[in-house]
């Protein structure tokens, strides 16, 4: 199987609907007038050493339409995959009973009916501080949801601890071996290195608040209510540390470790690859940087590699053409699958930074092999209907952490002369 097969497959199949098909069909006709423009464009910088301006205008309004179709075929996406809020995730009295009992302290602050449960099943679960743990059903929603919304957790390895903190230990160099002849001495050899790798949970809160007429309706679903509200803003605080997040009361983003050129990598840093040129592409063999990037990482991981950018980013690298003049970016194969460069999926996250001098927008990497994401069991919600009134407000936390695990497996773009 090829690399581009490979990858390929990695990318989310999702079926798409109706309304996903349509959108998918305005994408392509517009991706074929991008192409047409910006051929155009090339043609005159090519006759007169300028484009005109009245085609370069155009292609950018289309470059934006693109941007904006592809926002709408990502929400439709994220709408179909998102699971239904039913009760199949519940299963079993206990099930029920501890959801009974939730909701009626989150209505009307009761807490009996956990209390109650807690002691016929001896939990943990809540500590001295107050609090409770929300039920099993909606631990889980806001799980699933996040791993849609969150590009870099649903490209990483996940791991619940129950503890604080994960140690992983890892192995940077193996066992020495040697040949040697039939009587020759036999030396003792080194022994493999480890390292240990330390990914501390960080707290990460959200406090909606709802007036106690919204928690009397009974039409009112409240664990609908508290996904919604807490999922997006999660997920959006999660995106952003886990590429640019410094490690201080946070996760370590992938783009806050040490970057050094691919030559002189060493294990703790993140190679890079320079474009050749200050805040761009070289003018001429723009895809060999592309290239040389895909080809810095080991077979073992550029199999299941994908590119990691921001929309403006993948703007520009829309117009980048190979030396037989195809077009290096592609679209989607159908609604629903991720677009494509050089054969590898595109993700799309918005914290990379833009193209600038020295900046690192582009990364490229097998990100469940590279990245761990550290969550801490359980997602806590304390009920607090004084310090707000007539608000209850609904302190909701969670405990993440996250780093690099691998320092192999992701490479990095550098927009540089070197």
């Amino acid at each position: 199987m090829t690399d581009k097969q490979t990858a390929a497959k990695t990318a989310p199949e999702i079926k798409a609907a109706p309304e996903m098909t349509a959108a998918f069909d305005e994408f392509m006709e517009a991706f074929e007038a991008f192409k047409e423009t910006n051929d155009r464009r090339l043609g005159e910088i090519e006759e007169k050493l300028t484009s005109d301006v009245v085609t370069r205008d155009k292609m950018d309004r289309i470059n934006r339409a693109m941007d904006e179709q592809k926002r709408v075929l990502d929400q439709l996406a994220l709408k179909k995959a998102r699971p239904p809020l039913g009760r199949a995730a519940a299963s079993g009295a206990e099930a029920t009973e501890h959801k009974a009992a939730f909701e009626q302290y989150i209505r009307r602050g009761d807490e009996a009916g956990l209390r109650e449960i807690e002691a016929k099943a001896m939990s943990a679960g809540s500590g001295s501080d107050g609090g409770y743990l929300v039920p099993e059903e909606t631990d889980t929603e806001i799980g699933r949801r996040l791993s849609v919304v969150s590009p870099i957790r649903a490209l990483a390895t996940v791991r619940q601890v129950s503890g604080s903190v994960l140690k992983k230990p890892f192995s940077t160099a193996g066992m020495a071996a040697g040949w040697v002849a039939e009587t020759a001495a036999r030396p003792q050899t080194s022994s493999a290195q480890l390292a240990e790798l330390s990914f501390p949970t960080m707290e990460l809160y959200a406090m909606p608040a709802a007036t106690q007429a919204l928690l009397d309706d009974a039409a009112v679903d409240i664990e609908a209510w508290i996904s919604g509200e807490v999922d997006t803003v999660f997920a959006e605080q999660e995106g952003t540390a886990f590429v640019g997040g410094d490690g201080t009361n946070k996760p370590k983003g992938f783009l806050t470790y040490t970057a050094v050129a691919d030559s002189a990598w060493s294990w703790g840093n993140l190679g890079y690859i320079a474009t050749g040129a200050a805040g761009a592409f070289k003018t001429t063999g723009a895809s060999d940087t592309l290239i040389d990037t895909i080809y810095a990482l080991k077979a073992g991981h550029r199999q299941n590699a994908n590119f990691v950018m921001n929309r403006k980013t993948q703007a520009e690298v829309r117009k980048l053409k190979d030396g037989d003049g195809r077009y290096l970016w592609q679209p989607p194969a159908t609604a629903g699958e991720a677009a494509s460069l050089i054969g590898f999926p595109v993700v799309e996250a918005e914290d990379m930074p833009d193209i600038a001098a020295n900046a690192l927008p582009i990364a490229f990497g097998d990100f469940r092999a590279g990245y761990l994401v550290v969550d801490r069991t359980g997602v806590r919600v304390l009920r607090d209907p004084y310090s707000a009134k007539p608000y209850v407000l609904f302190y909701t936390t969670k405990r993440v952490g996250g780093g690099v695990q691998n320092f192999e497996a992701i490479k990095l773009i550098r927009f540089a002369v070197s």
